[in-house]
């Protein structure tokens, strides 16, 4: 099994993943899925059933996971 990295990324809607990590109010929320909307906002649906959503500007420090010598 190859290990994993996690590296901090800043995300906006058009480059946030499925599987990334924010830090909300001090929670971790895991991002389960997501769902396009209007004028270029996302909505984040997390593995406790929680959502939020994107707005077209609005920019977020998340973890990602990925192989090592992968981007």
């Amino acid at each position: 099994m190859t290990p994993e990295i996690t590296e901090g990324v800043t995300i906006d809607p058009t480059s946030v993943r499925i599987g990334d990590q924010l830090l909300i109010g001090g929670q971790v929320f895991t991002i389960r899925n997501m769902t396009a909307l209007p004028y270029g906002s996302r909505r984040l649906d997390f593995h406790d059933g929680t959502s939020f959503t994107m707005r077209r500007h609005t920019v977020l420090w998340a973890v990602r996971r990925r192989a090592p010598g992968t981007r």
